[in-house]
């Protein structure tokens, strides 16, 4: 059994945010890069059935700019098996729309041929949530959302889902695409001689051309603003003064 994992370069989750002064973007000028937390979690989950002998193969790949591949020998250290590169920009600040990404993913697909396709449920930096949900839709095959367990039998995919209203276990048929949660386990930090054994491991570097998918932006971002900058609390000195207050914002 194979296991594809599509994993993303984004900005680091520890750093903060700027906007570009011209409003046309986010500053990436000397920011911290690194795997999108809900991929890493993805690649966790896929090594983690590999060690439990229920996968024989974990492949990631990674779609975006040449720099990608570093993001790509992180999960080969953590125990990724190889790893694929499709080089679709040559600027850091163009975003691959989700739908060209499922596209380039289904290509991916067809000729990697895996069991299953584990995917973080969404990018922390555009939030879309919407790339598996394409993908499987362009393959036909079942999907399962918002993981928090997993399961894998004989032929199907045993999946705890978070829900609005708690959780929900759902049976899909392999091959299937699963997006996962946040609690489905800690993705381990990799080692020194595995980071060292990453730079020996197998990467292919191919174009969005060579697999015959058009990255063409179909959205166009108008501006970008930073949030409006909350002001600060009072304190009151009664319960009379409170009620009043939230009488002149119109809350009661």
């Amino acid at each position: 059994m194979k296991v594809l994992v599509p994993i993303k370069r984004v900005i680091d989750y520890n750093v903060k945010v700027r906007v570009r002064t011209d409003g046309s973007g986010v500053d990436l000028n000397n920011i911290k890069m690194s795997m999108n937390p809900f991929d890493e979690i993805a690649v966790e989950e896929a090594i983690r059935l590999k060690e439990a002998g229920k996968v024989e193969e974990v492949v990631a790949v990674s779609i975006g700019i040449e720099k990608s591949q570093e993001t790509l020998r992180t999960a080969l250290a953590m125990g990724v098996d190889r790893a694929i590169l499709i080089v679709a920009a040559d600027d850091v600040h163009t975003d691959i729309e989700p739908l060209s990404v499922a596209k380039i993913l289904k290509a991916v697909v067809d000729d990697e041929e895996p069991n299953l396709v584990l995917a973080g449920k969404q990018a922390i930096d555009n939030d879309m949530n919407a790339t598996g949900q394409m993908l499987a839709a362009l393959l036909g095959w079942s999907q399962a959302t918002f993981a928090s367990g997993i399961e894998i039998e004989q032929d199907s995919a045993l999946v705890t889902r978070e829900v609005d209203g708690g959780l929900q276990v759902v049976s899909v048929p392999l091959p299937t695409i699963i997006t996962v949660d946040l609690r489905l386990n800690e993705p381990r930090y990799p080692s020194l001689p595995n980071i060292i054994k990453a730079k020996r491991k197998p990467m292919d570097v191919k174009t969005a051309s060579d697999l015959g998918v058009s990255v063409e932006p179909r959205l166009q971002i108008i501006k970008t603003e930073e949030p409006a900058t909350r002001t600060a609390g009072i304190m009151v000195s009664s319960v009379d003064e409170l009620v009043e207050k939230l009488e002149e914002t119109g809350v009661v």
